[in-house]
């Protein structure tokens, strides 16, 4: 009757509506037909977050597929409230509860089992193959069955300490009159010290658990939280009914064992307290852990549920061949090379850009000479437009968040002493990258560097630049176009430069969650990929040469899984959908940089242990190459002083820490490899919805990745203002007065003289040679010719 009443009964009268409680309530309240509560299954015990029965919405019909085994009372019950995942991809959030009706075609019960203990009731094994359940059946919202069985299982505790209680009383009554009659030595043996003693100890025992079942029960019909209490009720009666049982036998002595005596079967059906609604050992774990938590949101950035804890069971249907594999090996989770950084550190390359070409040029070397292994361009806004330097609307910005560059002289100047063939160069600019392409090849010239020595990256994201950061001066289809002729360009002629970085970094900035960063990247990269396969291009003549950039922001573990889900996506995407043959052609190779937005004005130096940690994130998730934020940049462009302590962040990871000692070092942990797992399918969700609307450039014309973008910034700042979200320093522990820092300030002088250099070189020029060069460039995209070629030509005699 417990579980007709508490666990069947209560969950159909508080969720169920009308009509259910009128059909699968009424004749049980009636005493008409039974109920049983189907949770358990062979691998999942009492653990409700950890079913593998399954119910697929087939119409006005769910189909329920799996088995439920030790169901009390599941022979005998007219109905069962079956426990089913709806959506495996949100774990516990993704189960519902049904009610089955017996004799529902599918359902069968299999066998009943031979207990120990309480043989009044059966106990039965559920099966259900292809049964198809009405969706009227479905108790509460669907996704709900994880809160409708816990309240369930909280109240099955209070009747279960209720049923211990009353088989430890009867086994204490038994002893108790048993030892008034039975002699020995000439007196009753309740008068013997040690019997006294144990008949008295069962008695303190079962006050204390009545009590605590009294205040449980107390608690509930009040309509006051109970659970806590419930769950310290039945560990506590169940553990003393098997104390009082097993005391009751010695007190019995040898008729203790004899099925004569009540107290053999008191013994026997003591055990099963200890087990149903959860065992005692789990009861205990629990309430270890259902000590009051703290008041924070146990969730990732990007809203995904965490669970306390995560064990082999969290990693249901996971195949370590299939989704794992080996480092360097199809489908790359643990990494695009064999020996990752046991062969070669990740490239340690510090964004730089400021001024004058010169005074860029020194941090440069200043930084190869600390140690930096690759050098990264950042350009002032004039550059990044598509300005020169005397336009008029570069006045005031000349050199400030970048170089300035207008001329092929500033390049020169720019890598001055820097030999082009030894060194790998990013350049983080988008609308006008072709032209610094082709700039860069001209230098390259000049230091007698033939192209297929030219190694670097070109940002050249313009498909970002449309969802997020909004540098671009054409609509986006001529834009894909011209980024589709530099993949085709480089693919021909500079075979180891990289022609285009898809950048999710920018598109995170904007306030995109880590899941939106990873698929929009992605369905940035599918877009060019489209777009030069649709020209005709061959997938492995250019695919090796795609690369990535990502950003790395405070959620620790989010952004591992992030990287290596990107991976797992990307080669999927390059092998089924493209059909690429080369393993190459299937890496996602990427650089990372920790997050800009997640650096506060306030406390600046609190950014530094920001920086490590996302650093280590970097690190652990695989990339291949890595720029550490400095402490000031809220502030301005970075000192140098500041860009050491970045620059040193990376080095001591690396020749300190220990983490690139070993591949993947995370690799198999149930956290991180669930969470893998989640990103993957929520990212592949945004990506079926970017497909079915016609891809990516029709969806940035719908405003679609704007608005989730938006929407999700919305959110975030709401939790930042609301102090749901902890930021150190700006909405908790903050200090009234905070010491000011030095920073970097640009002179006006340097707009100036880059103003006066330009004015030179114009005034210097063939006007007619210009114009000849502008009127080739614009025949070439009239006729929709590569405009690679025609740039170059601009700037060296090579093809």
């Amino acid at each position: 009757m417990s579980v007709n009443n508490s666990l069947y009964g209560e969950p159909v009268y508080r969720y169920g509506t009308d009509a259910q409680r009128e059909r699968y309530l009424r004749p049980v309240a009636s005493g008409h037909a039974h109920g049983c509560f189907a949770l358990t299954e062979p691998q999942a015990g009492s653990d409700a977050t950890n079913q593998a029965t399954l119910a697929v919405r087939d119409g006005d019909h769910y189909v329920i597929d799996g088995c439920k085994r030790f169901i009390t009372t599941g022979r005998e019950a007219s109905f069962a409230l079956v426990f089913c995942q709806t959506d495996r991809a949100q774990g516990h959030r993704g189960i519902s509860a049904f009610v089955v009706e017996k004799g529902t075609p599918g359902f069968t019960v299999t066998k009943t089992e031979d207990k120990l203990g309480i043989r009044a009731s059966d106990t039965a094994e559920l099966v259900f193959d292809g049964c198809r359940v009405p969706a009227a059946n479905r108790l509460g919202e669907e996704g709900q069955g994880f809160r409708i069985a816990l309240s369930a299982i909280d109240g099955g505790r209070v009747g279960i300490a209720a049923q211990a209680l009353g088989i430890a009383a009867g086994a204490y009554a038994r002893s108790v009159a048993y030892a008034r009659e039975r002699k020995a030595f000439g007196v009753p043996i309740g008068e013997h010290q040690m019997i006294q003693w144990m008949l008295a100890d069962m008695a303190v025992a079962i006050d204390g658990a009545r009590l605590l079942t009294r205040k449980a029960a107390a608690l509930k019909d009040a309509g006051q939280p109970y659970r806590s209490a419930a769950a310290m009720a039945k560990l506590f009666a169940a553990e003393t009914a098997m104390k009082v049982t097993t005391d009751a036998i010695q007190v019995h002595g040898g008729y203790g064992f004899i099925k004569e005596y009540e107290v053999e079967r008191a013994f026997r059906d003591a055990k099963i307290t200890q087990l149903y609604e959860g065992t005692c050992c789990e009861v205990t774990m629990t309430e270890r852990e259902r000590r009051p938590e703290r008041s924070a949101r146990f969730e990732t950035l990007s809203g995904i549920p965490i669970e306390p804890l995560y064990t082999p069971a969290s990693l249901r249907d996971w195949s370590p061949d299939e989704q794992l594999g080996r480092p360097g090996e199809y489908p790359f989770t643990r990494g695009v090379y064999p020996t990752m950084y046991r062969g070669r550190l990740w490239t340690m390359r510090m964004f730089a850009g400021f001024g004058r070409p010169e005074d860029t040029n020194a941090r440069f070397k200043y930084l190869l000479a600390q140690g930096q292994t690759g050098l990264s361009t950042a350009f002032d806004m004039p550059a990044l437009m598509g300005y020169d330097a005397d336009h008029p609307r570069a006045r005031g910005e000349v050199g400030k968040e970048g170089v300035s560059i207008s001329t092929l002289d500033d390049f020169e100047r720019l890598f001055a002493d820097i030999p082009l063939g030894d060194v790998t160069t990013s350049m983080t600019i988008n609308c006008t990258a072709s032209v610094v392409l082709a700039m860069y090849l001209a230098l390259a010239e000049k230091q007698g560097i033939a192209w297929d020595r030219v190694g670097g990256t070109m940002q050249n994201d313009m498909l970002k630049e449309f969802i997020a950061q909004k540098e671009w001066i054409c609509p986006p289809e001529p834009a894909v176009r011209i980024v589709v002729d530099m993949i085709e360009f480089t693919s021909k002629h500079v075979p180891r430069f990289n022609p285009v970085s898809i950048s999710g970094y920018h598109i995170r900035e904007a306030g995109a969650t880590a899941v939106q960063e990873l698929a929009f990247t992605l369905a940035d990269g599918l877009g060019y990929v489209e777009a030069a396969c649709a020209r005709g291009l061959d997938i492995d003549s250019f695919a090796p040469r795609l690369s990535f950039f990502f950003d790395i922001h405070n959620d620790f573990f989010e952004e591992i899984a992030k990287l290596r889900a990107a991976r797992r996506l990307w080669a999927r995407f390059m092998k089924e959908r493209f059909g690429a043959r080369k393993p190459e052609s299937m890496l996602l190779r990427t650089h990372t940089q920790t997050a800009g937005v997640s650096a506060t004005a306030q406390q600046p130096l609190n950014n530094i242990a920001r920086v490590a940690l996302q650093a280590l994130a970097a690190v652990l998730g695989g990339a291949q190459s890595l720029h550490t934020n400095s402490y000031d940049e809220t502030w301005a462009l970075p000192t140098e002083e500041a860009v050491t302590v970045a620059l040193r962040t990376q080095q001591i990871l690396a020749e300190e820490s220990g983490v690139a000692l070993t591949i993947d070092p995370l690799g198999g942990s149930y956290y991180l490899e669930t969470l893998t797992n989640q990103m993957e399918e929520a990212a592949h969700e945004y990506i079926r919805k970017i497909d079915a609307m016609g891809g990516i450039v029709r969806a940035i014309d719908t405003g679609y990745p704007q608005r989730e973008i938006a929407d999700a910034a919305y959110r975030y700042q709401l939790m930042e203002d609301r102090r749901d979200k902890v930021v150190v320093g700006v909405n908790k522990y903050v200090m009234p007065e905070e010491r000011p820092i030095n920073y970097l300030k640009i002179d006006a002088a340097v707009e100036r003289e880059q103003l006066e250099r330009v004015g030179r070189l114009k005034a210097a020029r063939d006007p007619a040679k210009v114009e000849r060069r502008l009127k080739q460039l614009a025949e070439a995209c009239r006729e929709r010719r590569n405009v690679m070629p025609v740039l170059c030509s601009g700037s060296t005699a090579s093809p």
